[in-house]
């Protein structure tokens, strides 16, 4: 391959807001280690089996060589200056008075800072933060703070020492705030509310006589004392008018169900958590002014968010930045690191540098003060079913979440909460609705599980409960009731392909856990004096993506057949880098040799994005398909599950290009040479029938031949050597018309072709790197009504818990569990299973042992680490003793489904059942903790010596709110 300019071989640019943002090339071995060069290997590849011996970033994380964006100071930096500054933010630790100031006269002189930033400075410098992120990047004195951990300075240190000495001496003294007149928390109206009501058809295949999809999603006419107001219901009216005439009646069915029916009403709480994500929050930045140019080290899942958001922000000081250079980096986060504030906040310190760079970077009591948690819930469900039949008939949600200080993503989070309560069932009628409150807790985002483990989690404890009155046993209650193929979601939507709950239920109903669980529990309690045995099922189904899903993706062969890989998406631990290379086999016969992810700067393919994929109007959607540039997104993070499906769309067409476009009309030229055609002459050979081989490419009986060959032949002759392609998928795939051959309509938007080294003519208008943009002759955007779908892409798992409860003590000890997902056609296996387990720990986590009060003597005081904050250890887990399995898929053409969030939620009601058939107890608030068994077994035996009362099944469980 001739040499070509890459990001990581010299520095590429684009312009926001006036001004240039480029990505930054590795100089030294530290910055090669950080991106990617030096510590990444080839994966061992087996031609003959297509298994994967290790990741490609194995090397380094066994050995410890893999380096993140907390490992880096300004002297690993190549052309950064060596005197490195260090920071820290003065967070408040009240939210219920006037913040009038600070005072750090008890730090000696030697260890004031060198330099102190207050909101005033930024006001008067014009420094504020993206508007994703609301108002006061730093807090003004006189306000009234919007949330706990609330930051009002910066303060900057020259050197280590002091910096360390200093913060050491300010941590933990609330008296260096000063505070005026009492005000109580700031009160403001919920970040979102959302509400989607089905009425569904004659059947449930019948189309709908009214859905969010088909009709309109509901939304407040206002909020009165910050409560949700609603149109007054009319069946002849306005859409909205006629959602709530339907929603109207259903509550009415649900308040007198009838003879024969069954009205179920409980309340269920998930808690706040923290993601815990081992890499804290960190950033490195400088300023050299003499230049006007801002580098930034920072740790995030969405580089493209600040390569787009922070020159706005610079654009608009006072400071005369002219450039913007971005370091992206590996990471980890779960979520925690997708649309976070602190790389801003970076960005603003390294401006108040002083010709230094900043850096900086939380310790674990800062984390666990400022990081993004995940939302608590409250659901309020009421179930109407037939008591003869079990069939669920209407299903009626409130949730009611805390999205704290900040919006950041509530409102998703708001509206996935409400389009996953279904789970894995069918409802003929259903009215759900969802608001996330404005607190003074602290900031709630994208933490794995985005709602769904919240409202799902519920739904499958109510669905254990009804199975327990009605004595049937709950995996079957759960048959009867499954999602079908066909059938429509909650929001009036088919879901993509066959559903396949179904076998997942058929097949954790066989397992010896659920078969025997009735034996086990017998011999185990009687063996085991004090202690009650249980198994509790779960099983759900969640969606993967957004709905404003796109990617960058290149896939480009050298002369001498090495294949390379660049991407937008990021590795943060999950193994996307492994994956997508692994992608590459299907087309190229094996794995790409080199992998560049956290790509952001695109200029063989110059699209454009303009507004808002979720809330443009159809006529803007339509005033933009002209231009074959223009996207509705430009490029997504990398979260809610996408890389599986979404970004492997994007390494598999370009693959698929190369090959089409490259590498078969290479073969078949090879196959013609000779007097009379050669060996192909004789033989019929289409492209349907080529087959990788041992990493040779035959088709009909023709010679094998190696990609070494192929890429020789494709530069010789002219075609497609390289691809960049670019996708958009609003629940549905874009499609495109190209002026290709064989290849006339496309799942894409954008498609640059290298042809040959890129010198000679090609088809299609030259732009960067020896590319050439093949513009899109037709395209075809999904509709924007399509956002009311909510979801489609699915993918289900079944967990089966076996737990052993001390009643003494309350202890819960998880003997074992079995998991039943079913995700496609697995890319790499291996990171499947890992990516299993490790959900697996999470939810355990969630169910048994992780907690987070959500206002004062919360995280938001400063006092938080793991000495308080409890992770499940591998004792916890039943490391040694759990088990797993996937489906097989239905054919080899099936693709891989998003399965990294869904196989954290199962286990959570899987625990909470497990324990209510041990026990006798139905515990509805998470964390289930030894204090709250002690307390419900305590409520238990004394309601025995009580005289019976009266209940309905329509009655609120009291114990619910205990």
């Amino acid at each position: 391959m001739p040499a070509r300019l890459s990001r990581r071989d010299f520095l590429k640019c684009s312009v926001v807001a006036g001004i240039t943002v480029y990505v930054a090339a590795p100089g030294n071995a530290a910055l090669a280690a950080l991106f990617e060069k030096e510590r990444l290997r080839p994966m061992p590849w087996d031609p003959a089996t297509g298994r994967i011996r290790y990741r490609t970033d194995a090397t380094a994380k066994v050995t410890g060589e893999k380096l993140f964006s907390y490992d880096m100071r300004a002297h690993d930096l190549p052309g950064w200056p060596r005197e490195q500054a260090h920071a820290m933010l003065l967070r408040l630790t009240q939210a219920d008075r006037v913040y009038q100031g600070f005072d750090l006269s008890s730090l000696p002189a030697d260890l004031q800072p060198d330099r102190t930033v207050t909101a005033a400075d930024l006001a008067r410098d014009g420094v504020a933060f993206p508007p994703f992120y609301g108002e006061d990047l730093l807090l003004p004195e006189g306000k009234t703070p919007a949330y706990l951990g609330q930051a009002v300075a910066l303060l900057i240190w020259n050197d280590f020492a002091r910096f360390r000495a200093a913060k050491s001496r300010l941590k933990f003294r609330d008296e260096l705030i000063r505070w005026g007149a009492q005000t109580g928390p700031v009160e403001r109206d919920p970040w979102a509310t959302f509400r989607y009501v089905r009425v569904g058809g004659a059947s449930a295949f019948d189309d709908d006589a009214y859905s969010s999809y088909k009709d309109t999603v509901l939304f407040p006419s206002g909020y009165k004392k910050h409560n949700p107001q609603w149109v007054t219901g009319d069946a002849g009216g306005k859409l909205d008018a006629q959602g709530i005439a339907h929603a109207d009646a259903m509550a009415a069915e649900l308040d007198r169900p009838g003879d024969g029916k069954l009205v179920f009403e409980r309340e269920y709480f998930s808690q706040s958590i923290d993601t815990a994500a081992m890499e804290l929050d960190n950033g490195n930045g400088w300023f050299d002014a003499a230049t006007g140019t801002l580098h930034l080290v920072s740790a995030t899942q969405s580089p493209n968010e600040i390569a787009e958001d922070g020159p706005r922000m610079l654009a608009a000081t006072k400071f005369g930045v002219k450039r913007l250079v971005l370091h992206p980096c590996y990471t980890v986060g779960y979520g925690s690191k997708d649309h976070n504030a602190f790389p801003f906040v970076v960005l603003m310190a390294a401006l108040y540098g002083g010709g230094r760079p900043v850096r900086l970077a939380n310790d674990r009591y800062e984390q666990f003060q400022s990081s993004l948690k995940r939302h608590s819930f409250r659901m309020h469900y009421r179930l109407k079913l037939d008591r003869a039949s079990g069939r669920f008939e209407v299903l009626q949600g409130r949730m009611l979440g805390d999205g704290g200080g900040r919006m950041n993503f509530s409102p998703s989070v708001c509206l996935v909460a409400a389009t996953a309560a279904q789970s894995i069932y069918y409802f003929p009628r259903s009215d759900l609705s969802s608001t996330v409150i404005a607190s003074r807790a602290l900031d709630a985002g994208s933490a794995r599980g985005y709602g769904t483990l919240q409202s799902m989690g519920a739904t499958e404890m109510l669905i254990d409960e009804i199975a327990a009155e009605l004595k049937l046993d709950p995996i079957e209650l759960r048959l009867r009731n499954v999602f079908a193929t066909g059938m429509k979601n909650t929001q009036g939507a088919i879901p993509a392909g066959l559903q396949r709950a179904d076998e997942v239920l058929k097949k954790s109903r066989e397992h010896p856990l659920w078969t025997q669980r009735a034996k086990r529990k017998a011999e185990y309690d009687a063996a085991h004096p004090g202690k009650r045995y249980g198994v509790g099922f779960g099983c759900v189904q969640k969606d993967y993506g957004t709905g404003g899903e796109s990617a960058f993706a290149e896939v480009a062969l050298s002369r001498d057949g090495r294949i390379a890989l660049r991407h937008t998406g990021i590795e943060m631990g999950t193994g996307m880098a492994t994956s997508q290379a692994a992608v590459c086999a299907q087309w190229l016969g094996r794995p790409a040799d080199e992998v560049l992810t956290g790509e952001t700067q695109w200029p063989e393919l110059p699209m454009v994005a303009t507004d808002d994929p979720w809330l443009m109007s159809q006529a803007t959607q339509d005033a933009h398909v002209g231009n074959p540039r223009w996207t509705p997104n430009y490029a997504s993070p990398s979260s809610a599950s996408n890389s599986s499906y979404f970004f492997s769309h994007a390494s598999r067409e370009a693959a698929r290009l190369l090959f089409t476009q490259g590498l078969w009309p290479a073969a078949q030229a090879l196959w013609s040479q000779g007097f009379g055609g050669g060996q192909l002459a004789p033989l019929v050979a289409r492209r349907e029938d080529a087959r990788w081989v041992e990493g040779k490419l035959s088709a009909a009986g023709l010679q094998p031949l190696s990609l070494r060959q192929l890429a020789a032949k494709a530069y010789e002759l002219g075609l497609a050597t390289g691809a960049v392609v670019h996708y958009f998928n609003r629940w549905q795939w874009t499609e495109a018309e190209f002026p290709l051959r064989d290849d006339p309509r496309l799942p894409l938007d954008g498609l640059a072709l290298r042809w040959g080294d890129g010198s000679a003519d090609g088809l299609g208008t030259p732009t960067a790197n020896g590319y050439r943009i093949v513009e899109r002759t037709r395209v075809f955007y999904p509709p924007v009504q399509r956002n009311n779908a909510g979801v489609v892409y699915y993918s289900a798992i079944g967990t089966i818990a076996e737990v052993a409860v001390d009643i003494a003590t309350g202890h819960v000890d998880l003997l074992n569990h079995h998991s039943i997902l079913e995700c496609g056609n697995q890319i790499v296996p291996e990171l499947v299973s890992s990516q299993l387990q490790g959900g697996v720990a999470m939810g355990i986590g969630h169910a048994l042992h992780e907690f987070l009060p959500l206002y004062e003597g919360g995280p938001g005081d400063g006092t938080w680490n793991f000495n308080r904050y409890t992770l499940p250890r591998a004792r916890d887990v039943a490391v040694w003793r759990q088990t797993g399995e996937v489906l097989p898929p239905l054919s080899p053409t099936d693709a891989p489904k998003g399965m990294a969030e869904v196989v954290m939620i199962p286990i959570v009601p899987a625990i909470a059942n497990a324990i209510a058939h041990a026990t006798g107890l139905r515990l509805r608030e998470l964390p289930i903790t030894a204090d709250k068994i002690l307390a419900a077994h305590a409520r238990a035996e004394a309601s025995k010596t009580q005289p019976p009362h009266a209940t309905s099944m329509t009655e609120t469980d009291q114990e619910a709110r205990a």
